[in-house]
């Protein structure tokens, strides 16, 4: 009955909300400090080239 409320979340759907939540915070960090900004792209960065890892290997498996 409540399977759809308590659904855990899968390593993908947890880096894709980390990539997210580092992309608003490097656009509110690039109107008061560019550097800042730019450490949280680097970072959201290594985020993406880790869920194009996971979908490569999702796709081997298939």
């Amino acid at each position: 009955m409540f399977g759809w409320l308590f659904k855990k979340k899968t390593e993908r759907e947890k880096l894709e909300l980390e990539y997210k939540r580092l992309m608003v915070e490097s656009y509110e960090l690039s109107k008061v400090d560019r550097t800042a900004s730019d450490a949280k792209v680097a970072e959201a960065d290594k985020i993406s080239k880790m869920i194009d890892e996971l979908d490569a290997k999702a796709a081997e498996v298939q």
